[in-house]
């Protein structure tokens, strides 16, 4: 069988594809990757560098680095997000650029400069059987992935062999600037009525800092407290972006490997395309916030789609 050797895992990598989706009703989230343009991008670069469609494929998601992988197939990589130096048999290349791979290759992937995941994709995927749907791994359920848990040493990711009919790489106007403070655009919900203008001006006023309890389930956050004037509500279905008020007065904003249901009350709703850029904040970044509306928030999504699908690859 072809494939992958894992050698060394990294801090946390994890098999991922864009989600699960349609099993909220039994208790199963989404999981899929928190940087889903990023993801997008990789699987792009390496399926154009074989003339194929841009579909679904399975890849990588590394978390903070440390991964290495020995190749035991002929294949094309690409490597996008943070900022990690990749080298291939110790020489160094570059991220969001598709790279011919040959047996015997060793990837590595050093640890985050600047953002915290990166997603290694390979043409065609990596060929892992589906749960429920998908190869995405959503550690909290055991589900997904090989094992339902983070990447091991010794494990095998199976592949199919190809050969690059053309390198690219992402123009460096199209590729995302990860920093240390970005202000998040939120929708807020029909809870908003629990939070008086003060606390609602408090919270759209302030800067918040990003905690060391963050995870794939949500990002806690630090700074000035806010209160409803509800201590809980009846556990509902919560959403993507979702951001609760425990008790303690600081936001959680909720994002892929969220529970599916909970009963804080929310202020709001962050937009997808800003949760991708809160996934990418280390411990120590700030995060303000920005109200929109829905309409505002529709055509923010359609426009960064567009600006996606209409975005040329450079060969090189």
């Amino acid at each position: 069988m072809s494939g992958f050797k894992v050698i060394n895992p990294g801090m946390l990598t994890l098999i991922q594809d864009t989600g699960r989706f349609g099993f909220h009703g039994i208790g199963l989230t989404n999981g899929g990757p928190l940087d889903p343009l990023a993801f997008r991008w990789a699987n792009r670069l390496c399926e154009t560098a074989v003339d194929g469609s841009v579909a679904n494929n399975t890849a990588l998601e590394i978390s903070i680095g440390g991964l290495l992988l020995e190749a035991q197939v002929d294949t094309v990589i690409a490597i996008t997000g943070a900022d990690m130096a990749l080298t291939i048999n110790g020489v160094a290349y570059e991220l969001w650029q598709s790279h011919s791979i040959k047996a015997g290759d060793q990837i590595e992937l050093g640890y985050a400069q600047q953002g915290c995941r990166s997603y290694l994709a390979v043409a065609g995927g990596f060929d892992i059987p589906h749960s429920f749907g998908s190869a995405a791994t959503v550690a909290r359920e055991t589900i997904g992935g090989i094992t339902g848990d983070r990447l091991q040493q010794g494990d095998f990711l199976p592949c199919a062999s190809f050969n690059a009919q053309q390198h690219c790489s992402v123009d460096s106007n199209d590729r995302p600037h990860y920093g240390d403070a970005f202000t998040a655009r939120v929708i807020l919900g029909y809870q908003q009525e629990t939070f008086n203008d003060v606390q609602q001006q408090l919270f759209f006023s302030s800067e918040y800092t990003v905690s060391d309890r963050c995870d794939r389930m949500g990002y806690r956050l630090t700074g000035q407290k806010i209160q409803s004037s509800i201590d809980g509500i009846l556990s509902e279905g919560i959403c993507h972006g979702a951001i609760q008020i425990p008790a303690d007065g600081q936001p959680i904003v909720l994002i892929n490997d969220r529970q599916t249901i909970g009963g804080y009350p929310k202020i709001g709703s962050m937009i997808s395309i800003d949760t991708a850029k809160l996934s990418q904040l280390m411990s120590g970044a700030q995060v303000s916030f920005e109200a929109v509306s829905m309409e505002q928030a529709h055509n923010l999504l359609h426009f960064a789609e567009a600006r996606f699908q209409q975005a040329q690859l450079q060969r090189c």
